[in-house]
């Protein structure tokens, strides 16, 4: 999700939050020199990745444990992942050089290695998997980049060139962060951290639309449960939507802060709450926390 642009003069918009509620549950990622992307892998477990190292963990909710799973090679990054559970397929957004990966989470090796877009300016920042295959964000380019899935095959990746107002600013501007989708997989919703907004995509076409009454500054990933919308801001905060029935329009539901989100960048419900990924970005490029963790909230 996801995540690395000082946002300065978007966190001076903001409204105070709501009343912090304290985590129930911290998991600390072993050896972690960054934080962002999560996914649930089943059976309680759930998958995170190193942004600037590529590792990819493991972790139990239930149990509060978390290991390292997967190592990658240097220069290897790990923006947004999800996970394919019917063909155990990891597909993970590289970030810079337009890279992509996708890991068998069964044998733990890479069985592709995609490069999108221009290789020198191309940011893949995450990755969402439909029951057609999975989608790509380019943060600094309006396309979306998608790899076909078919009994577990790999197809042959595509460009989707994009319009309306999900095509953001100029190129090379930093605009879209994190992609989600419904569970059919007709609509797909990203999130711009720039302007703070959302917007809903046609994957058949490319034509986008802003979904109205979302006002999410500093907004880097999302978490959709039927027409519940919550968005991860960088600036501590979690917002929840209500949406309509063709997710064209929000209407705000609340605000979820807690003493411990340390600039958030993604999260994954969890039956009543959520986990979220602590990034620490705001302390450098690559960050420099002593530690990078999971926290168990309220949703």
């Amino acid at each position: 999700m996801r995540r690395i642009l000082a946002l300065t003069a978007a966190l001076l918009l903001l409204v105070p939050a709501m009343p912090a509620a304290a985590a129930t549950k911290v998991i600390v990622l072993p050896g972690a020199k960054s934080a962002e992307g999560i996914t649930a892998a089943g059976g309680g477990d759930y998958y995170t990745g190193d942004l600037v190292t590529g590792t990819i963990f493991r972790e139990n909710l239930g149990r509060g444990t978390a290991e390292r799973f997967i190592e990658a090679p240097p220069g290897t990054w790990a923006a947004g992942l999800d996970f394919d559970r019917r063909h155990d397929l990891l597909f993970v957004a590289g970030a810079a050089g337009g890279k992509a990966y996708v890991y068998d989470v069964r044998s733990k090796a890479k069985v592709a290695d995609f490069t999108f877009g221009d290789p020198q300016t191309s940011y893949v920042n995450d990755v969402v998997v439909t029951p057609q295959g999975a989608w790509f964000t380019d943060s600094y380019h309006p396309q979306l980049f998608f790899v076909p899935v078919v009994a577990g095959r790999l197809g042959t990746p595509r460009t989707l060139p994009l319009t309306g107002p999900g095509a953001g600013g100029s190129p090379g501007d930093f605009f879209m962060n994190d992609i989600i989708a419904t569970p059919s997989g007709d609509t797909l919703l990203v999130a711009a951290t720039t302007p703070g907004k959302v917007y809903k995509i046609d994957p058949r076409t490319g034509v986008s639309a802003e979904l109205a009454g979302v006002n999410a500054p500093s907004v880097v990933s999302l978490v959709l449960e039927g027409h519940r919308l919550w968005a991860v801001q960088l600036d501590d905060k979690i917002t929840r939507w209500c949406l309509d029935g063709d997710l064209s329009h929000g209407t705000a539901a609340g605000t979820i802060t807690d003493p411990l989100f340390d600039q958030p960048v993604s999260a994954i419900k969890v039956g009543n709450h959520l986990a979220v990924v602590n990034s620490h970005i705001f302390s450098g490029l690559p960050p420099t926390s002593p530690t990078y963790e999971v926290l168990v909230v309220g949703a």
